[in-house]
């Protein structure tokens, strides 16, 4: 098996996992093109375990968490973690439920010490920690029966025999846990006007996977099983554009850009005019819909996953890529070129009930974020 400090392979003993064969760890680095810094990530089946490593791909600092990831970590403005667990009573809507849920949030000092928690059993995916301490993310919500009927797309033999169906809502807590503000998707969208991609299950509509609060005061919501991302005026509740599948697919994690583009990671399955799937990170203009900067790996297919990720636009210009399925973070120059490039050299399987869904050995993660030193000065 590959020896993860010193890359020494042992061909009699390997691993049958494919990626667990190749290179791990730090795998390329630039130091006249990269921008430097410390890069954070919570392994999906690290059971808790929260890792920053430096440029050269070292551990730098590791946070033990009560719960397995429901999603991601961020180091939040005071130093501390900000960290999505999975609740490990969440509510169980349907079969593939505990696959996206998370629901027990944290905030760790650096040692570890829990000084914020926050608990919603119907949360899913996406969480947003906002500059003035509340939590911004998306529940699950029972939709009327009467829209419920509306659903169309997608593989109605996976229809549960209770008849109900899932939709989402966006909710704001402050640091009581109260809900300061909250928006209902179907209040606004007719499910018939966004069918379900084919083969995708219906019962749950149109499962918003990425949030983000804009300077603007705008809310970007990623819909995951209709491919699209919509801009929701905060103050207003209204639609203020709509990206749909002529410009993402099944994509996640869309974020505004100083000028008011937007970057997003953009999975690529099913993307329509596309019979071979790949990703690419992609940042377009909401204005025009036209794409103003995208990277996909000069061998496209090469570069996709199908399921999560992230892009996150760094101080010199580059592009952070997390790669999720596979746990390669690698960071790309506007040209293209590789700066840095880091496979998550830990794996595991997925916890039961997880496991009859994802079967096998993974070092996959929701997101990796890029952090400068300033921004970590307690290490």
């Amino acid at each position: 098996m590959l020896d993860k400090l010193n890359g020494a392979f042992d061909p009699e003993h390997s691993s049958a996992v494919t990626l667990e064969r190749r290179r791990l760890g730090l795998t390329a680095l630039d130091r006249s093109k990269t921008a430097g810094g410390y890069t954070l990530y919570a392994r999906q089946t690290g059971g808790g375990v929260v890792d920053m490593v430096d440029i050269e791909g070292r551990i730098a600092h590791q946070w033990t968490m009560p719960v397995r990831p429901g999603r991601d970590a961020v180091i939040l403005p005071n130093g501390n973690l900000g960290y999505n667990g999975s609740h490990a009573t969440s509510a169980a809507l349907y079969p593939a439920w505990d696959l996206w849920h998370g629901g027990d949030f944290y905030e760790a000092t650096p040692d570890g010490e829990i000084v914020w928690r926050h608990e919603d059993i119907y949360h899913h995916h996406d969480a947003q920690w906002l500059p003035n301490g509340d939590l911004l993310y998306t529940v699950a919500a029972e939709l009327p029966a009467h829209l419920a009927k509306r659903i169309c797309g997608g593989d109605p033999r996976k229809d549960g025999a209770d008849g109900i169906f899932q939709s989402d809502i966006v909710r704001q807590v402050n640091r009581k846990g109260e809900v300061v503000w909250e928006w209902c998707i179907w209040d606004h969208i007719d499910p018939a006007d966004l069918p379900v991609h084919p083969i995708f299950d219906r019962r749950h509509w149109p499962m918003i996977n990425g949030v983000s609060e804009t300077k603007d005061g705008l809310i970007l919501m990623s819909l995951r099983t209709t491919s699209g991302v919509i801009a929701v005026e905060k103050a207003t509740g209204r639609i203020v554009w709509h990206a749909g599948t002529d410009v993402v697919a099944q994509q996640h994690t869309p974020i505004m850009m100083d000028d008011g583009t937007v970057l997003v990671f953009d999975n690529g399955n099913l993307r329509v005019g596309s019979s071979n799937p790949y990703s690419r990170a992609l940042q377009f203009d909401p204005k025009t819909m036209e794409t103003v900067w995208a990277y996909a790996d000069p061998n496209a297919p090469s570069f996709f996953s199908p399921f999560m990720g992230s892009a996150q636009r760094l101080a010199n210009g580059n592009t952070l890529i997390c790669e999720s399925a596979f746990g390669r973070l690698f960071e790309v120059t506007q040209a293209g070129e590789i700066a840095w490039e880091f496979v998550i050299p830990d794996f595991a399987e997925y916890p039961a009930p997880l496991n009859q869904f994802i079967k096998g050995s993974h070092n996959g993660c929701f997101r990796a974020h890029r952090y400068a030193a300033e921004q970590v000065s307690w290490l």
